[in-house]
């Protein structure tokens, strides 16, 4: 079988009224998760974790949308059972809808610039789940995703958290150590996308630093709460590595068997020649960032925004188009499925 990304691409983000109402958010928006399928394969896909993350719920819409309208035989649902949360983060959404819509081809620079808001390290959804189930101090969106994942049957084989980055010179996939020395196939799946679409991949060198242990050009091991701890406790700063729970990653891995655990790093915006030298410091990406940090300053002070988009242009950075972003992140998760033991993916 096969996981149709044109044709999911192509669907229309319209949410079925079959969704569970798992919980709420801080400012009780309702949590929304589906469940699709009878298959082996048991698959979860969550999005939105990061407040300015927009792109992974948007796929993550037209995937439930698309199963939605399956048949009960579809092989779709029939090797696999999807366990998928569009947006665990709605708060988040909404504080950042002044700089994107939910059809837009790509994202305005000077817009994202002026209106962009992400939670501080340690309050953050993706390392903010539950420590055990008595454990009342995580946000109410992640203690919500964590009592549903507990209502299934058996472990997960598959789960896969769709992230993005503000700014990098490409796609970037993030795999679960243990799986390291098996990620060969889905390793050369998705350079193959990133290649026919005509990407480069981002590469950064993090010697570890909150547990990013660099494997290929492009791919590197997910995080980990230790290492986030870690690291703000190396830096004198003990009340912001209090904060740290564990993962969506390591939540998924604690209710048992071996699950494959997965992150897509999609970049809105294109940033030329980072990762050329690895570093760090990598001297190209630094230069980014005077240069992005000029720009927001100068909004701030109430520049013109075609001025912002004009430097952008000329200093070569382009946005991202959403549709090759989904496309990237549905081919991590069809190369998820395939390295787990299911779908034969396109």
């Amino acid at each position: 079988m096969e996981l149709p990304i044109a044709d999911i691409l192509a669907t229309e983000p319209t949410l079925p009224t079959s969704g569970e109402e798992i919980g709420a958010s801080r400012e009780a928006r309702p949590i929304v998760a589906y469940r699709l399928g009878h298959g082996r394969i048991r698959v979860s896909v969550i999005g939105g974790c990061h407040a300015d993350e927009p792109v992974g719920p948007r796929l993550l819409r037209q995937l439930v949308a698309y199963l939605s309208e399956r048949p009960p035989d579809d092989p779709l649902l029939t090797h696999c059972e999807w366990w998928i949360v569009p947006h665990i983060n709605p708060d988040g959404e909404a504080k950042n809808q002044a700089w994107y819509g939910e059809h837009d081809p790509i994202y305005d620079i000077a817009a994202y610039l002026r209106n962009v808001v992400r939670e501080a390290p340690g309050d953050d959804l993706e390392f903010g789940f539950p420590r055990n189930a008595g454990d009342r101090g995580a946000r109410p969106e992640s203690q919500a995703v964590y009592r549903w994942w507990h209502e299934a049957p058996g472990p997960f084989h598959l789960h896969v958290t769709l992230h993005g980055m503000g700014f990098a010179a490409g796609p970037w996939f993030l795999v679960e150590p243990g799986w390291k020395d098996r990620m060969e196939p889905l390793r050369q799946r998705c350079v193959a996308r990133v290649k026919a679409l005509g990407y480069e991949l981002h590469d950064v060198e993090r010697n570890g630093e909150k547990g990013f242990v660099r494997l290929a050009r492009g791919f590197c091991t997910r995080p980990n709460s230790r290492s986030m701890r870690d690291f703000f406790l190396e830096r004198h700063d003990p009340e912001t590595a209090a904060h740290f729970r564990p993962s969506s990653m390591e939540t998924i891995r604690s209710f048992g068997g071996d699950p494959l655990t997965l992150v897509s790093e999609m970049p809105l915006f294109l940033t030329p020649r980072v990762g050329e030298t690895l570093g760090p410091p990598d001297p190209v990406a630094e230069v980014w960032k005077t240069r992005i940090a000029g720009w927001r300053r100068r909004l701030a002070e109430g520049a013109a925004p075609d001025s912002i988009r004009a430097d952008a242009i000329g200093a070569g950075l382009s946005a991202m188009p959403i549709a090759d972003q989904m496309d990237l992140q549905a081919t991590l998760i069809a190369a998820g499925i395939t390295l787990v033991g299911g779908v034969a993916s396109t």
